[in-house]
């Protein structure tokens, strides 16, 4: 069982590290020490006792091992996975490749009123969402929205705003009534599956990320109703406040629960307390039904475009097979165009967003295998193929989903997997998509005043587990790996993990959990910042 934190660095809460000394983090070059040195030292403190570490280092420019402890054995690497996943999706796909999200009418149009459904074409675009900018980029908030929590952000502006930009194509069109219904056509792949490191589950059609965000505030005193601000809201979808406010200093607990109405309705119920002290805390609903959820928001879009639906029932299932017939150019009405596939590369890297990662075996195995039936199967074998053909050898690698949840990697695999991407002619916008030590993304905060801080790129990975027998919690995975430069100016390539960490936390505390695992977090990253800072002694 996959327990309900983060895979990705998790929230930035704790300012103590495990550093060489309390609070230390990785200076240059004091004392003659070593690579070797700062990570005998890490490795050998107490609290990785019955910790097993695994690290490579590999110079790119000689294609020689620098140094290696373990890196024959399989680690579980958590989210260090998105970076096969996204790096094969670059090289099948391409870094220009772009979504195109399709509107098609089922009947014809006579005095501005549609004689028939409209139905949305779901192509798996992952970011019907807010973040597309003016200049044609992707935003992204270090900490992602569809993880949840106080330190969580929203990307500014209109969560919906691509379904805007097609109702507004719809009512340019001159369509004012719709005689039918919404749908969603989400054939591409199936919808069914939740991804295994936040629940969300996996669709063609993802708005919003496939959540509702109720962002809680507190009231204006103790024990006063929290404020809660819910974006974006479907009709189908109703929420019951029963949040407080508590006292200055209070413990902040929350609990959601849903059910179904008779008339098909969800109703979200939110209890628990929010200190009196306390910023916003994001808690992101996984719905359902993304194609529902799309349906009803399209519905709203249009009919603040002023444009009439006859029949409002949101289908819990999607369209299939059977509006083929009228996806021609003729009966086009709108279409959306995505950013790059380069720039949901960069979000998913960045913020570790699990849903895309998750979705693109899907992807790529309807776009490029055209399968129809074990979809991901065929998405893999694709990987596998590409994996292959690259020379690299699979007997060290093991995966079953795009996020992490299901994976096994030995750094030496990793080190060549990076390597080989390094040689490719996409290598600039891989190497641009992945946080950067101190300064952006998952590493945001981790290692934030070391001189490594702007020089190390690499993607981090968390996967922790209940631990109920010592009522605390197993940081089974942590893992970075990326790239470098030596304090010789050799270009590095490197894998980082450490598996089954003990940490001394009540699982019911998730801010000292976070704490805890963030300092392990520190921890690797001080080890990639001396990659960076000293020298690597030889091997013997």
């Amino acid at each position: 069982m996959i327990a309900t934190l983060k895979w990705a660095i998790l929230p930035a809460i704790c300012a103590t590290l495990f550093g060489m000394g309390a609070g230390a983090q990785t200076t240059a070059g004091s004392g003659g020490a070593t690579f070797n040195q700062i990570f005998d030292g890490i490795k050998s403190r107490p609290q990785f006792a019955h910790s097993n570490f695994g690290v490579e280092i590999y110079s790119l420019d000689r294609k020689a091992v620098l140094f290696r402890w373990n890196s024959d054995k399989l680690f579980i690497p958590g989210s260090t996975t998105k970076l096969l996943t996204e790096g094969t999706a670059l090289q099948l796909l391409g870094p220009d490749y772009r979504f195109h999200t399709a509107l098609y009418r089922t009947g014809a149009i006579r005095n501005g009123t549609l004689r028939g459904n409209l139905v949305l074409v779901a192509s798996g675009d992952p970011d019907l969402s807010g973040r597309l900018q003016p200049d044609g980029t992707l935003a992204f908030a270090d900490e992602d929205h569809s993880y949840g929590g106080f330190d969580s952000r929203l990307v500014p502006g209109n969560p919906a705003a691509p379904l805007d930009s097609l109702a507004q194509q719809i009512a340019a069109a001159g369509i004012r009534r719709i005689d039918g219904q919404v749908l969603i056509d989400a054939s591409l792949f199936p919808e069914a599956d939740r991804e295994l490191g936040t629940g969300v589950t996996i669709s063609p059609v993802i708005v919003n990320d496939n959540v509702v965000d109720a962002v809680i505030s507190p009231g204006s005193a103790a024990g006063a109703s929290a404020n809660i601000r819910i974006s974006p809201q479907p009709s189908y979808i109703r929420y019951v406040n029963r949040v407080t406010t508590g006292a200055v200093g209070s413990k902040f607990s929350l609990a959601r629960s849903d059910r179904t109405l008779a008339n098909g309705d969800v109703e979200v119920t939110l209890k628990g307390s929010i200190p009196a002290d306390r910023g916003a805390y994001i808690d992101s609903y996984p719905v359902a039904s993304p194609s529902r959820f799309a349906a009803a928001l399209l519905a709203a879009a249009l009919e603040d475009k002023g444009i009439a639906i006859a029949d409002r029932k949101f289908a819990a299932k999607p369209a299939g097979d059977k509006f083929k017939a009228s996806y021609t150019p003729q009966n086009r009405v709108a279409e959306y165009v995505s950013a790059p596939l380069s720039e949901d590369v960069k979000v998913t890297l960045k913020t570790s967003q699990n849903l895309h990662a998750s979705s693109m075996p899907f992807l790529l195995g309807a776009v490029l295998g055209k399968a129809r039936t074990s979809v991901d199967h065929k998405g893999f074998e694709l990987e596998r193929d590409f994996l292959g053909k690259a020379g690299l050898d699979l007997s060290g690698a093991v995966q079953s989903d795009g996020a992490g949840g299901s994976a096994m990697f030995t750094p030496d695999f990793m080190v060549h997997y990076l390597a080989y991407k390094a040689a490719q002619p996409d290598y600039p916008v891989f190497r641009h998509a992945l946080p950067v030590l101190g300064k952006d993304g998952t590493l945001f905060n981790i290692q934030t005043a070391s001189p490594a801080a702007g020089h190390v790129f690499a993607k981090t990975g968390t996967f922790a587990d209940s631990d109920l027998l010592n009522a605390s919690t197993i940081l089974t995975a942590k893992g970075l790996a990326g790239y470098t430069t030596t304090l010789s100016g050799e270009n590095v390539a490197f894998a980082i993990y450490v598996n089954f960490v003990p940490l001394a936390t009540d699982t019911g505390d998730s801010v000292k959990t976070s704490d805890a695992m963030e300092n392990v977090g520190q921890q690797l990253g001080e080890i990639a910042a001396a990659a960076n800072l000293y020298p690597i002694e030889p091997m013997k």
